[in-house]
């Protein structure tokens, strides 16, 4: 299934509700959406939250996002990615057109 990272943004809102259990209810979303967590961190910087989301497609991510949205508050950003070796295939790949 294709990875995607999402990248969260807690609102003043968002931060006060904060739990495990609201983490439990995120991870089923995720779940019974078809996907499977990679990975989930708190970080310091332009962002609050990074998930690595395996998700069937782009319209699983979609579904996720907006309603991880709904559920916590957070603003997401999702983006599909590819690990850096099928990248430097794609990229021979052009190389060769």
């Amino acid at each position: 299934m294709p990875i995607f990272m999402m990248f969260g943004k807690y609102s003043k809102e968002a931060l006060h509700s904060a739990s495990p259990e609201r983490t439990i209810e995120a991870i089923e979303i995720i779940k019974r959406n078809g996907g499977k967590v990679v990975s989930m961190y708190a970080v310091a910087g332009e962002d609050d939250l990074v998930f690595t989301l395996d998700l069937p497609d782009t319209e699983k991510a979609l579904a996720v996002s907006v309603a991880l949205g709904k559920l916590t508050g957070i603003s997401f950003r999702t983006s599909p990615v590819v690990d850096v070796e099928r990248f430097d295939r794609l990229l021979s790949e052009v190389k060769n057109l």
